[in-house]
């Protein structure tokens, strides 16, 4: 048993929202309250001040007042991406010079013919544009080089990579992307969302071995941030390494693992659910991919872009397309989880939605079709991203019960290219403030690596729509879509369980429910609202047992033993 008291406690319960002492056994919360009923109630008359307990008492935490939040979850992450990106050229850099620059070292420590990955880079953020492949020729002319773009929806790649790759002036574009070219049809260098693959499959894969490793070392860096959680959005290798890290007890986050919807067939034959697994490793949902992203354009849209009278974007898959992927899902128990940033894209999307809640209607909560109601549970369908939306169907998502699984930090680092090629439309993006007030359900994410992880980024993003820098200005940027720091963290808590179907036993600190907790080195509903940017957790538990600890040694007041420290 282990008592944390003498602490400010957030539980985010609505029957006990602040209290200052908690219980926990077995991984699960006892009770919380004050310090004088659960002293009383789970120790040996009470605790003194010098810490000295026997050995047969609870192991007791005096917090000094610290603040404690329930365990944070990113719900939406690419958990390998992110784990083997760590490993990667950092190109979130100010200009495209320094990107190259940077490029240029790792070449100089790279045996000749291997591959330089990289990852970041956003050429809305440099006077210089997009780079090409000659730039990247100049400072590694005998490397292979690939840089995938902080979007995830480009890449930038010189003459040997393409090369390795077999692309030519003769290579077509791909559906669903594009390869950008010079007036005499040579690659620039470029690559637009599916045109990506025919460079990165070139690329040798991490062995399962170095995904399980880079994985398991990504897990201390997300646990000192506050995640006790993640939802994912990669592919089998990654569920592969996850279920490896799981037998060996080596998985130390809870992972809803998403399925792809090229996968759906497979999962239906195999018997996949929502839901199945247990409280570490569970099914999510089938994920697909209705438009492509800001930041090259591709997302798709009802009206072009600015200054872009031809450009709609890239739609991948209409509401007829989606219903007729979905229904096979729905009819076997796998809720879906789509994709789609641009106004269209989201119409398309709720608009396919609206059609399987009609088929949900109809079918038994097994999923074989009957003609009574369905499960008084619907399947928890979800949007990623909604970046943005018309006005006329922001009201749809609550009307669906239809996730918004949304990225707060998003906006902070979009503007600039929102306002740039959205125009006026950009009033109706990232409205998280318009959603909640329709009744959204809303979850909130990174999409690390395209932004960091850090949820308290994204708190900060959510509360202020500001940069670290102060800008937009002081009132952030379309400040009416501002949220308080209660429904931001619901979003990173009870949001992100609800989402994964886990919201009877996750997302707040209550009797019965898992013990994933926080405690942070200042209390983020009483700091200057810049400060909740620079929060630090000083220590994390999951299930009981801290697998981040960084308090003073004498916040252990039992026999004087020390919590471990993350692996």
């Amino acid at each position: 048993m282990r008592v944390l008291f003498n602490a400010r406690i957030y539980t985010l319960n609505p029957a006990l929202s602040i209290a200052s002492a908690i219980a926990i056994d077995h991984g699960r919360v006892l009770a919380v309250g004050t310090d004088k009923t659960i002293l009383s109630e789970f120790g040996e008359s009470r605790i003194g001040q010098d810490g000295v307990r026997g050995p047969a008492s609870p192991l007791a935490f005096n917090m000094d007042g610290k603040a404690i939040i329930p365990g944070l979850t990113d719900a939406h992450i690419h958990l390998q991406l992110y784990a083997l990106g760590l490993q990667k050229i950092d190109c979130e850099t100010p200009s495209r010079a320094a990107c190259l620059e940077r490029v240029a070292e790792r070449a100089r420590n790279t045996p000749r013919g291997e591959w330089i990955l990289g990852h970041g880079w956003n050429q809305n953020d440099w006077l210089e544009g997009f780079g090409t492949s000659a730039d990247l020729d100049s400072v590694a002319p005998e490397h292979p080089v690939y840089l995938t773009a902080k979007s995830l929806h480009a890449a930038w790649a010189n003459t040997a990579a393409f090369h390795l790759a077999g692309i030519t002036l003769q290579t077509p574009d791909p559906a669903g992307g594009r390869l950008e070219r010079h007036e005499r049809n040579s690659p620039t260098g470029i690559l637009f969302e599916t045109a990506m693959s025919l460079v990165s499959q070139a690329i040798p894969e991490p062995t399962h071995s170095q995904i399980v490793q880079a994985i398991r070392a990504a897990q201390p860096r997300l646990w000192r941030m506050g995640l006790t959680g993640v939802h994912d959005f990669d592919r089998q290798p990654c569920f592969s390494a996850l279920q490896v890290l799981h037998q060996r007890g080596e998985l130390g986050l809870r992972v809803v693992k998403s399925i792809p919807i090229e996968a759906l067939s497979h999962a239906v034959e195999l018997g996949l659910r929502s839901g199945f697994g247990d409280d570490l490793l569970r099914i999510g949902s089938v994920k697909a991919f209705a438009d492509g992203a800001l930041g090259p354009r591709t997302a798709a849209m009802l009206q072009p872009y600015a200054g872009e009278p031809v450009n709609r974007g890239i739609l991948m898959l209409d509401a007829e397309e989606l219903f007729e992927r979905g229904r096979l899902a729905v009819e076997n128990g796998l809720s879906l989880a789509v994709h789609a940033i641009g106004d269209r894209a989201n119409h398309e999307v709720l608009t396919a939605f609206a059609q399987l809640r009609e088929l949900e209607s109809k079918l038994e909560p097994n999923g074989n079709k009957a003609g009574e109601t369905a499960s008084h549970h619907p399947l928890r369908h979800r949007i990623e991203h909604v970046q943005i939306i018309h006005p006329y169907d922001a009201p749809r998502l609550a009307a669906l019960d239809v996730i918004a699984s949304m990225q707060p930090i998003h906006a902070t680092s979009d503007f600039p290219a929102a306002d740039r090629y959205w125009g006026e439309r950009a009033a109706h993006s990232y409205a998280w403030r318009n959603l909640l007030d329709f009744g959204t359900r809303m979850a909130y994410g990174s999409d690390a690596p395209v932004d960091s992880p850090n949820p308290f980024w994204g708190l900060h993003a959510a509360v202020t729509r500001r940069r670290q820098d102060g800008s937009p200005g002081p009132d952030g940027w379309y400040p009416t879509q501002r949220i308080s720091l209660n429904e931001a963290l619901y979003g990173y808590t009870a949001g992100a369980a609800y989402a994964a179907g886990l919201e009877n036993r996750l997302g707040k600190l209550a009797p019965g429910y898992l013990a994933d907790l926080v405690v942070l080195d200042r209390d983020p509903f009483s700091c200057a609202v810049d400060s909740i940017r620079h929060i630090q957790p000083l220590a994390t538990m999951v299930g009981g047992e801290w697998v981040y600890f960084n308090l003073p040694v004498n916040a252990s007041v039992s026999s004087g033993a020390h919590p471990p420290l993350a692996p």
